[in-house]
């Protein structure tokens, strides 16, 4: 649904699985939080962070590229950063595609300023 460009349906399936209380995976919660970057709703992207953590469901890479993204297409730069600096301080190795989403966020809020020195901080961390 959400590659379809459904990505109202996709969150409504997600929605669904979460009230019946279906056991979702990573995979599952993922195709919700970039299904809400795709309708530029942030708020439940980060809601669906939220969840996936209190349903003790691995975060990884993929679920914070998809977060901070639907953070940037929302112009949310802060929330944005705020996770990347989450992620780097977990056990989760960001990589090319969170970097690009959080760079990427600080541009469409203007802040080129916070994106080099979020760039320099990658790479003193020795990121590939």
């Amino acid at each position: 649904c959400e590659k379809g460009g459904k990505w109202e349906k996709a969150l409504q399936l997600f929605g669904w699985g979460v009230r019946n209380k279906l056991e979702l995976d990573a995979i599952s919660f993922n195709a919700a939080i970039s299904s809400c970057e795709k309708g530029g709703t942030w708020e439940q992207a980060l809601h669906c962070v939220g969840v996936m953590w209190q349903s003790k469901v691995e975060l990884d890479t993929i679920t914070f590229s998809a977060a901070i993204s639907a953070c940037g297409t929302g112009c949310e730069w802060q929330r944005a950063l705020q996770l990347a600096f989450v992620l780097a301080q977990s056990d989760i190795e960001p990589d090319t595609s969170t970097c690009n989403a959080a760079i990427s966020a600080c541009e469409k809020g203007g802040k080129w300023l916070h994106a080099t020195t979020f760039l320099s901080m990658m790479a003193q961390s020795q990121m590939e």
